[in-house]
């Protein structure tokens, strides 16, 4: 098995290699279809990696990815399973490039909100609103006793 390589992008701007030695990777039956081979291949795949301790990270890129994936973490480890090829090696791929698409998504950072203001067109047209919903129920009431 070889590295996992991640292009550069926001948060890692001269991308990642994650040793290989640092994925583990697990077989086991999958489920669904699959003709003779279903119970005698081990097709699914379990990807894992300890992002506490893996070279691949550093600091702020462990605490932000720590932070961001704490939800899929057991303990420190992110674990994909990939099962929905019936080839164990189409599983291997998919669950590499799950993991790298995941590590990507938690490494970029939040892009600021701008603030912006209303257009004038856009208050005009909720004043007008207000008014008009002011008077539909203003002819909802009784007429005064005047």
């Amino acid at each position: 098995m070889d590295d996992l390589r991640i292009p550069a992008g926001p948060g890692c701007p001269r991308g990642l290699v994650v040793p290989a030695g640092e994925l583990i990777e697990r077989f086991s039956h999958a489920s669904g279809p699959g003709g003779q081979g279903v119970n005698t291949a081990d097709s699914r795949v379990q990807l894992s990696l300890d992002l506490a301790t893996t070279v691949a990270l550093n600091e702020k890129q462990r605490e932000r990815a720590l932070r961001e994936l704490d939800d899929r973490l057991s303990g420190t480890v992110l674990t994909i399973t990939a099962a929905e090829h019936r080839s164990q090696r189409r599983n291997r791929t998919a669950a590499r490039e799950r993991l790298a698409h995941v590590l990507r998504a938690a490494l970029t950072p939040p892009t600021p909100r701008r603030a912006t203001k209303p257009t004038r067109a856009s208050k005009l047209r909720r004043l007008a609103d207000k008014k008009r919903r002011g008077e539909v129920k203003a002819r909802r009431r009784r007429p005064d006793a005047d």
